[in-house]
């Protein structure tokens, strides 16, 4: 494994949240023509502070397939309710069917430890179905894997109980551009809901092209965190002079659940 072209899934718990931790590396998979597909474990329909339910609901959606358009990959967002995700067997019986339909070399998924308890789940939920995705009686009528996907989650800053270890850190200067771009489309939340509930509302102007602007000067940080925090792997990677020069980088930690990542499948998954 891979026998084909590596293929990527990436499981978040509402509809921006594999754009900010892994739009980069999914630009750089489409960019070979390699299958990428997000997954939100939930339509979102209740972050935010004005809108709710299905109207939210359906602007959230748009707002995602936008972002899929900048790379040209899919997102499929699940039409669970924002706020309510819980690990029961119905929600592992569809991660496990998602999983066993694309048939992903690499899935990505958050960590189990997180303020919010639809991230928690999500992460619960993947762990959950990682073995179950290769026994035939499970989901019976929906084919399953002959072999385990290699499993890793993104980067986040928790600490407890265990700090975020990455197992790979990747340059994503080359397509940074295009991760802003998609984080840009999810306007609902990041020119709306996460300022109103932050306390920066008054900060966002009201042009669209200041919006913007304003918006990528308070990503930037944020955009270039790992690369600062990883330097050191960085450097190993690419050696002292590209290592050194990083701006931009996403990290990766790998989870036990999924197969190994052994240092042939972490050539052939980033060979960036």
């Amino acid at each position: 494994m891979p026998e084909e072209a590596p293929s990527l899934l990436v499981f978040g718990a509402h509809p921006d949240d594999c754009d900010a931790t892994a739009g980069g590396l999914a630009a750089l998979y489409a960019r070979r023509g390699w299958r990428v597909r997000f997954v939100s474990m939930t339509n979102g329909d209740a972050g935010h502070h004005l809108q709710g339910g299905a109207v939210l609901a359906r602007r959230r959606a748009a707002e995602a397939r936008a972002a899929a358009r900048v790379i040209g990959i899919e997102y499929q967002v699940l039409d669970n309710h924002d706020g309510e995700l819980l690990p029961t067997l119905d929600r592992r019986r569809e991660v496990i069917g998602i999983i066993r339909e694309f048939r992903p070399s690499l899935i990505l998924v958050p960590r189990p430890n997180d303020y919010h308890p639809d991230h928690r789940y999500t992460s619960v939920l993947v762990q959950d179905a990682a073995y179950m995705v290769t026994v035939p009686n499970v989901r019976a009528m929906a084919d399953h894997l002959r072999v385990n996907p290699v499993i890793m989650y993104v980067s986040d800053r928790f600490q407890k109980p265990y700090p975020f270890s990455p197992d790979v850190v990747i340059d994503i200067g080359e397509v940074v551009e295009q991760k802003f771009r998609m984080i840009a489309c999810h306007e609902s939340q990041f020119f709306e809901w996460l300022p109103y509930n932050g306390g920066y509302q008054q900060e966002v102007p009201e042009d669209p092209k200041q919006r913007v602007d304003w918006l990528r000067r308070r990503m930037e940080p944020r955009l270039r965190a790992d690369a600062d925090r990883f330097r050191d792997l960085l450097i190993a990677r690419y050696g002292q002079d590209r290592g050194s020069q990083v701006r931009y980088a996403e990290a990766f930690e790998a989870c036990e659940y999924g197969s190994a990542l052994t240092p042939e499948l972490q050539r052939q998954l980033f060979p960036f």
